[in-house]
């Protein structure tokens, strides 16, 4: 079952509740990610663990969601939305609160998966439920909204933990409970959770390919922000910036981030086509690459063009799920969404690796190359896509 916006114009208000407990709850997770993924790192360098076991550990985030991908719209659809969602805060307090007594290791292998796993699971049915929700003439503005309060969640996690350090239980239990409040909105709104009365009609791994559009998109995205933020300090101090230069770079494309959600998703609302906007913003993202090793040697140039490229390339997820909202409902906008975040979960994994072995093969050159071959595929499939007129996306 398809829809489109023009057909969708009766469903004009704003269903708060929902919306507010969506987006609140998702925050909450967003604040504790946030706050979790340095202590984590943090604790494993004092405990002795080489960088490489620590990489390998954190990269279980991404497998995590992988995992939790597929099976999500099943779990939503035999025990519902709200339900889903409140045991996944469950798990995932529980699972964040074990990493302080496991004392092993291998110990901290499952708890990843339990924890991302309950994430990935709460990141699917929250962005569902608020395309569920959202009026169709403004969705974009409010997946701007949710993206930017998602933005300034993981912006306040590392703030929080550069007070609270890493020492002791204190981290871990205000983490989970920062989680735990999640289950708060999440159940007063559970009346209005959107229902999942039929199961998607294709196998999980086919939506994928339904609005490619939309999940090349956050594949993408997920491809170039991780990548990149994970090997710009090692680029920026290679070609001659300092630790704190380099992380202030960060710091202003982060804002770049923030600012721009918004504006862009109120945009695509005025748009006949968001398939438009993303073909725009993935040109401005592969120029973006390509212009980062003439204007590497000027820190302000760097700063305005990592301003400007920061917010146009994190543009491509809420505007890529602005416009999987546009075209489906119900059980297969669901299953679409957990396609979504299984492509952006392919790309954190994808990313970092493509950059660092462009880095490795090419040089310090390697970085922009890599990113910008990323954003390269993109704009061949959008313009595909485009000039081809598909009414799916």
């Amino acid at each position: 079952m398809t829809q489109n916006d023009c057909n969708d114009g009766h469903r004009e208000d704003i269903h708060w509740p929902s919306l507010v407990a969506a987006i609140s709850s998702i925050s909450a997770v967003g604040i504790a990610i946030g706050l979790g993924l340095p202590l984590l790192s943090i604790i494993l360098e004092k405990r002795g663990i080489p960088s490489t076991l620590i990489g390998l550990n954190s990269a279980m985030a991404g497998i995590a969601a992988m995992l939790a991908a597929p099976v999500t719209t099943r779990l939503a659809h035999d025990f519902g939305v709200a339900r889903t969602m409140i045991a996944a805060v469950v798990i995932a307090a529980i699972s964040g609160l074990g990493f302080y007594y496991a004392e092993a290791f291998w110990m901290w292998f499952p708890l990843r998966l339990f924890f991302h796993g309950a994430t990935t699971t709460l990141f699917i049915l929250s962005e569902f439920w608020i395309n569920a929700a959202a009026p169709p003439s403004r969705r974009g503005l409010v997946l701007g909204i949710y993206s930017t309060v998602l933005s300034v969640g993981f912006a306040v996690g590392p703030f929080i933990f550069s007070f609270l350090g890493s020492d002791g239980i204190l981290p871990f239990a205000i983490g989970s409970g920062i989680i735990l409040l999640a289950a708060i909105p999440i159940f007063l709104a559970r009346g209005e959770s959107p229902e999942l009365d039929e199961k998607p009609d294709m196998h999980f791994f086919r939506y994928i390919f339904l609005v490619p559009t939309a999940t090349a998109a956050v594949f993408v995205f997920g491809a170039a922000s991780v990548g990149g933020l994970s090997l710009f300090p090692i680029y920026a101090t290679r070609v001659g910036f300092t630790e704190a230069q380099s992380a202030l770079l960060l710091t202003v494309m982060g804002v770049g981030n923030m600012v721009f959600q918004i504006p862009l998703g109120m945009l695509s609302d005025v748009l006949k086509d968001r398939r438009l906007l993303l073909s725009l913003l993935a040109i401005i993202g592969l120029g973006g690459s390509l212009l980062i090793p003439i204007l590497v040697h000027s820190w302000l140039a760097m700063a305005i063009l990592l301003l400007l490229w920061g917010g146009s390339v994190s543009g491509l997820y809420t505007i890529g799920l602005s416009h999987l909202g546009s075209r489906l409902t119900g059980a297969e906008l669901a299953a679409a969404n957990a396609a979504f975040i299984f492509c952006y979960a392919v790309g954190t994994v994808a990313g970092p690796q493509a950059v660092g072995g462009a880095m490795d093969i090419a040089g310090n050159n390697g970085f922009a190359w890599a990113i910008a071959g990323f954003f390269a595929l993109y704009v061949l499939v959008s313009l595909t896509r485009l000039l081809f007129k598909s009414p799916r996306g």
